[in-house]
């Protein structure tokens, strides 16, 4: 049986450090301490900078089919630990086992695609001539690392989301200081424990659990060269507001809109609408959390989705069975729990849960929510669900724009014309046809507009934003 230590290091410059034993991290379902890890102080901070200054030039130095050894050594490990990798899940982030497995394989498809990518950072020949004054001259340009970046990781998916920063940094030949959630560190600090089995420069990685207070260490040294958060739009914006001339990457929250045309087929977006509302109990940035449906179909399908809900299992995220876990703690269950209430004292229809024991909340379905109240204008970032209906596509497509956020949007629809709409209309990141906005590939293109942030991750999109163009001219001799 899988079990975990009690006490894990920080990794700092490459290598396992222990100065304390400070952060205590919970079991999210039982409450109880499950181990501790190091805590870096504002000194260990310094230090893991000074190291990847250091790391800059070595780390750009090496070739390609080096950087992409590491990556591969990381893809082989991962899959012998992953059980190991999973169960850590279960119990810092409080995922049910099944959604814990499946990050872990998405973990291990994030390290294999940029040991891929990392020997196709392509340049271009480009022809200058273009005027009779340029006859002669030619061009092309190369990409470089962009240096040091740092890297601030939230507590929803512990290794995914760190490794879309870790991988496409490795690839490219940029050192990273990192800083993992303190709710849910261990899924970084066993990443750092595999990376530290390479022969990575000293100073090319710093995995360093920290308080929040320390988030401005990661953001407003000017020896980074980029920020890239994950998190809640106050704290990305507010962080973006400090990062000085650093470019900054930010992937933040959303309330995620499905619609669902009546020639929809009803059982397969029952299905999958169910997944992308309460999948890890709603907490997912681009779950569903409102669905909008079309009145023809709307009763019957407001009703498969009840009938549905009340038949999900919520307990311990270690049984195989439980598909509704804890949230990550009780205040937050708290904050999603008055939302619910606010709601419906405000004239919304309870359909189906709506009750808190600790951090457990239920499943919940709401309709006639008022556009204005927080459940529908705010990110639930919980197991909540909002229904509404329309009768004209463009009117639906309207309501999924009325909104601060722009993630992603999902579509079912038959209909390849309202399709197209749709990609046009739609002021989001992504528009995802007969699936749920929920759905996303670790090669595509991920981010968002508006509220949800700036730049895109995906292997190769972050590659770019981790990289500068250097162009080089050339004049040919005359004659």
């Amino acid at each position: 049986m899988t079990k975990l230590k009690d006490v894990y290091p920080l990794y700092l410059n490459n290598v396992a450090a222990q100065p304390n034993e400070d952060l205590e991290v919970t079991d999210k379902f039982t409450n109880e301490v499950a181990f501790r890890t190091a805590l870096a102080t504002p000194d260990v901070i310094e230090e893991a900078i000074e190291g990847a200054v250091t790391a800059a030039e070595p780390m750009a130095k090496m070739a390609s089919y080096e950087r992409q050894d590491v990556l591969q050594h990381c893809v082989d490990r991962f899959k012998e630990r992953f059980d190991e990798l999973a169960y850590s899940l279960c119990v810092e982030a409080g995922k049910p086992i099944k959604d814990a497995e499946g990050e872990v394989s998405r973990l291990i498809d994030t390290f294999r695609i940029a040991a891929e990518e990392a020997v196709r950072n392509y340049g271009e020949v480009q022809p200058l001539d273009i005027s009779a004054r340029a006859k002669g001259y030619m061009g092309m340009w190369k990409r470089v690392p962009i240096g040091p970046c740092s890297f601030i990781s939230p507590f929803n998916f512990p290794l995914n989301l760190a490794a879309h920063k870790i991988a496409p940094a490795i690839a490219v030949g940029c050192p990273f200081v990192m800083k993992p959630a303190s709710k849910t560190p261990l899924g970084a600090i066993i990443m750092g424990e595999v990376l530290a089995e390479t022969n990575l420069p000293k100073g090319a990685f710093s995995i360093l659990p920290a308080s929040r207070d320390g988030a401005d260490l990661f953001t407003v040294d000017e020896r980074l060269k980029l920020l890239s958060f994950t998190g809640s739009p106050g704290v990305g914006w507010d962080l973006k507001a400090k990062a000085g001339k650093k470019p900054v990457i930010l992937e933040l929250g959303g309330n995620a809109a499905v619609v669902v045309d009546h020639d929809a087929d009803l059982d397969d977006a029952l299905e999958r609408i169910i997944f992308g509302a309460f999948y890890q109990s709603g907490q997912s940035c681009i779950g569903v959390q409102r669905i909008i449906i079309h009145e023809s179909v709307y009763g019957k399908f407001r009703d498969m989705l009840v009938a549905k809900t009340k038949t999900l299992i919520a307990g311990d995220p270690k049984n195989r069975a439980t598909f509704i876990g804890p949230m990550i703690s009780e205040g937050e269950a708290k904050r999603l729990d008055g939302w619910i209430q606010e709601a419906v004292s405000g004239g919304a229809t309870l359909l189906c849960g709506g009750n808190r024991t600790g951090n457990m909340l239920e499943a919940t379905l709401l309709e006639n929510v008022e556009r204005d109240a927080a459940a529908n204008r705010e990110e639930a970032f919980g197991p909540l669900a909002l229904l509404s209906k329309f009768s004209d596509f463009s009117d639906a497509l309207d309501e999924v724009n009325d909104s601060k956020f722009g993630l992603q949007a999902g579509i079912f629809t038959r209909d390849l014309f309202k399709t197209l709409d749709a990609w046009d209309e739609l002021d989001v990141g992504g528009v995802v046809i007969n699936d749920v906005p929920s759905y996303r590939v670790d090669n595509m293109p991920y981010g968002g507009v508006k509220d949800s942030g700036l730049g895109r991750e995906g292997i190769r999109f972050a590659m770019e934003d981790m990289t500068e163009i250097r162009n080089l001219v050339i004049r040919r001799r005359p004659g």
